[in-house]
């Protein structure tokens, strides 16, 4: 995602650094394990997906709407966010979703304090689950108010931080644990966004499943368009329609006169129920 949320050279450097209980990999049951909860039926996207800054024009969208691409991801909110979005209204969301687009809701939350460079909103070991839940009470909020209704899933930004210093890594955790336990009260999935080689690791390999997202979409830029060929966690991890791999970034790509910067992504996961 590169520098959709702070700028490029902040991801960069980022990137070197290298309730119920929930089991990730138990695919759609693990995402919608809450008592006494009856769930609306997910809706998977299966193909090509792109993320960029800011939600494309109408325009854009309509003359991208080729068959190259089927979804499109959209940061719905967080104070990390790093681009303002003056085309991303419900109005916007009930237009590109009647012509056939499929919707990846995105959250741009809290930043552990160890990681490298400056973020609006970060979080500590006192202040994690407290964040979490409140970021998730956000993410709803904004999420409802575009028309994506329960059964959604939003999926939680963490860039890439030190995992091996273990305070940081455990608020992190909390943190996740707190947001994703709060969107699954609300009835909307919960996913993540997290680099292989650190944020997304460190939510795979979690001895504790506790709570965790049932959907991870990882960064690993290898040019692979597959959700499975290069899976690099557990065979039975996130099974069942609940992954998505970012494996291409900042690809310039024309298409009906309109050029937009994009990250590909392949998509195997939930995507947006809209109004």
């Amino acid at each position: 995602m590169t520098s959709h949320r702070q700028s490029k050279r902040r991801r960069y450097i980022a990137w070197g650094v290298a309730g119920a209980a929930v089991v990730t990999g138990g695919g759609i049951a693990a995402q919608t394990s809450m008592a006494a909860t009856v769930w609306p039926a997910q809706k998977t996207f299966t193909g090509r997906a792109f993320d960029t800054c800011a939600a494309p024009s109408l325009a854009a969208m309509k003359a991208w709407n080729t068959g190259f691409y089927g979804a499109a991801a959209v940061y719905i909110g967080g104070k990390n966010r790093g681009c303002a979005q003056p085309n991303l209204t419900a109005s916007w969301v009930t237009s590109v979703s009647a012509s056939g687009w499929k919707l990846i809701p995105l959250y741009v939350g809290a930043q552990p304090s160890c990681q490298t460079g400056s973020s609006p909103e970060k979080l500590t070991a006192s202040t994690a689950a407290s964040l979490g839940t409140n970021d998730a009470k956000d993410a709803v909020a904004k999420a409802a108010a575009l028309g994506m209704k329960a059964g959604s899933p939003i999926y939680l930004d963490m860039e890439a931080y030190d995992t091996t210093n273990k305070a940081c890594n455990d608020s992190v955790l909390t943190y996740v644990r707190a947001f994703s336990k709060e969107l699954r009260a609300k009835t909307y999935r919960a996913g993540y966004y997290g680099f292989t080689s650190s944020s997304a690791k460190a939510v795979a390999n979690a001895t504790d499943k506790t709570d965790l997202p049932g959907n991870l979409w990882y960064a690993l830029w290898n040019g692979k368009n597959t959700t499975t060929a290069d899976w690099p966690f557990g065979k039975d991890q996130y099974t069942g329609h609940s992954r998505g791999h970012q494996y291409m970034v900042n690809s310039k790509e024309t298409r009906g006169g309109h050029t937009i910067t994009v990250d590909r992504d392949a998509w195997d996961a939930p995507v947006a129920l809209v109004k």
